[in-house]
């Protein structure tokens, strides 16, 4: 349940642009369930590592990630994807950009979680939707219809009243929308598909966390250097940070190429809704009468939004027909 879903945005741009559903819905249902499940049940996976400084589980979670992007690279034979990244500049100063707003978003969302913050990540990924509906409009000079306008008023006033009974801006859910929003924005311009661009940006950075690793378990400090004190399932974990990370990335692209646009829209809301639960039935945290004002006028929003979202896709199939 976060950011890396929005490397799939160039697959969801080809579902959008194909206009009907390849063979194999029931399938592509499957798949959008599975991946979404499984964003859904991330905080589990970083709460059971929480012995670990989040900067550590970063670091590995990189290098899992290249490396298993490149077995999928080379067990499809895609690798001419990433040759065609290579001779772009264009493409590489973008995927830079996207590379370290990647980073930055899982830093702080497994951060967040360690802290007991995991309601506010699952905020962070309801305002997502939104986020990404306001930058159109302040970035992209997108003229917005009348929903989308109230829906975003709607999810600001939420906020508002939040910031207000905290204290403070919740920064943590900010970043993580805002974080995600532009990531999206960036792969959104750049023509790559969503393997090879994972392995690209995290190309990029794998150098230095490699480094990092290696330098922190030179010293001692490095989770496989302190085995004896860690769980037993703690090792293990790391090593499978980049399959539980690229794996729900292939799940996503296969089901937005089975179903359509709006239906896979609706399956988005799983991994915040099991986050949220498992925020507040596991873990125990804190769900106040300002939380449930601010997630009342988030839902509202997006019910708003997905109505005017669906509305425009059943105008544009009529004008297919």
């Amino acid at each position: 349940m976060e950011a890396e879903r929005a490397d799939s945005l160039s697959a969801v741009a080809r579902a959008r642009a194909s206009g009907t559903p390849e063979a194999g819905g029931g399938a592509g249902v499957l798949y959008a369930i599975g991946a979404y499940t499984s964003w859904g049940l991330m905080p589990l996976y970083w709460k059971a590592l929480a012995a670990l400084p989040a900067i550590e589980i970063l670091l590995h979670r990189i290098v899992g990630t290249l490396v298993f992007a490149c077995l999928l690279l080379t067990a499809a034979r895609r690798w001419d994807d990433v040759r065609a990244v290579l001779g772009v500049r264009r493409r590489l100063v973008a995927l830079a950009a996207s590379s370290l707003l990647i980073a930055t978003n899982w830093l702080v969302f497994i951060w967040a979680v360690h802290r007991g913050e995991i309601v506010a990540t699952s905020l962070g990924y309801y305002l997502n939707p939104l986020m990404n509906v306001a930058l159109g409009m302040f970035v992209l000079r997108e003229r917005l219809r009348a929903l989308q306008l109230l829906a975003v008023a709607i999810a600001a006033v939420g906020v508002a009243y939040l910031s207000a009974s905290l204290g403070g801006l919740p920064w943590i859910s900010l970043y993580l929308a805002g974080s995600f929003a532009l990531y999206g924005l960036i792969r959104k311009t750049v023509a790559v598909a969503s393997i090879a661009g994972l392995a690209v940006e995290t190309a990029m950075i794998a150098p230095f966390a490699a480094i990092a690793i290696g330098w922190r378990e030179a010293a001692g400090e490095g989770a496989f250097s302190r085995t004896a004190e860690l769980a037993p399932a703690v090792p293990w974990l790391l090593l499978g940070a980049g399959v539980v990370t690229a794996l729900p990335l292939v799940w996503f692209a296969s089901a937005a190429r089975r179903v359509r646009l709006a239906t896979l829209g609706l399956f988005q809301y799983i991994a915040p809704s099991l986050a949220l639960a498992i925020a507040v039935l596991v873990y125990g945290e804190p769900f106040t009468h300002a939380h449930a004002v601010a997630f009342g006028c988030i839902w509202t929003a997006l019910a708003l939004y997905s109505l005017e979202s669906m509305r425009a896709l059943r105008a544009i199939d009529r004008l297919r027909r």
